[in-house]
């Protein structure tokens, strides 16, 4: 479903990616992980369209998307999270899911003049979608709220419902556990694994180990900028050099 085919990002004289290639197949959980500085982040904003790789190829469902811009590639279906959420403050939570909802014939002058009720039906069927969202991801109280009262969990959980807005097939996850209370954590997997058994698909960045366990079939360990290794979360959890660059300081 995705392929990233020798991805090389420099900065200056600096590689923060260096030659990676990865594959995602359709339905599969995959993780992406390593020490800090490893250039998972950096990976992910190439994918995603946020940065431009200095060389390499990217594929998704087979058409080559590395020109495509980061809000095209989320109209094909490739959509990210982020590891700090930073919702509209101000707005509701259900207002910061409104925000995703692309193609609106309301954001164009002339529809507003001249097919008003279709303006009109398709802003009440992207709010019945919004509040079934929030639901989704059990938000649905605080859903005319505004977002400055979420905490961090719940900033997550609100990021997961913007993003689905877009009904992505696959989703780039950003440290989904990181500052998340367990209770929270637990509903967070659970909609993970939910949508992931309703076909979406998830390249999932992460530091906690249970979760990559719990949740990947198959993981990729960055180091240095390059792919050290990939198998089974079991397998490189054992492996020596993933224990070396988490232990010994960052060198494959």
């Amino acid at each position: 479903m995705l392929e990233a085919l020798s991805i090389t990002k420099s900065f200056g004289g600096m590689k923060a990616v260096d030659n990676v290639s990865l594959h995602i197949r359709r339905g599969e959980i995959v993780g992406l992980i390593g020490p800090n500085g490893a250039g998972k982040t950096t990976m992910f904003n190439v994918l995603a369209g946020a940065l431009p790789a200095t060389s390499g190829a990217i594929l998704f469902q087979g058409r080559s998307i590395e020109s495509i811009p980061s809000h095209r590639r989320s109209a094909l279906g490739l959509a990210r999270t982020f590891q700090i959420p930073r919702p509209f403050a101000e707005m509701t939570v259900v207002e910061n899911v409104l925000v995703a909802a692309s193609g609106q014939l309301g954001e164009r002058m002339f529809p507003n003049w001249f097919v008003p009720a279709r303006v009109r039906a398709q802003e009440r069927a992207s709010l019945e979608k919004a509040r079934a969202l929030l639901e989704f991801v059990t938000l649905t109280a605080l859903a005319n709220e505004p977002a400055r009262l979420l905490s961090g969990g719940q900033r997550k959980l609100l990021e997961l419902a913007r993003v689905l807005m877009a009904e992505p097939s696959l989703i780039l996850l950003d440290e989904p556990a990181a500052g998340v209370n367990p209770s929270l954590l637990e509903t967070i997997l659970s909609r993970v694994t939910e949508l992931n058994q309703k076909g979406v698909t998830f390249l999932i960045i992460e530091h906690n180990m249970d979760v990559i366990a719990r949740l990947c079939a198959s993981v990729f360990v960055m180091a240095a900028g390059r792919i050290l290794c990939s198998g089974r979360p079991s397998e490189v959890s054992v492996d020596p050099r993933v224990i070396e660059v988490y232990l010994g300081g960052g060198s494959p």
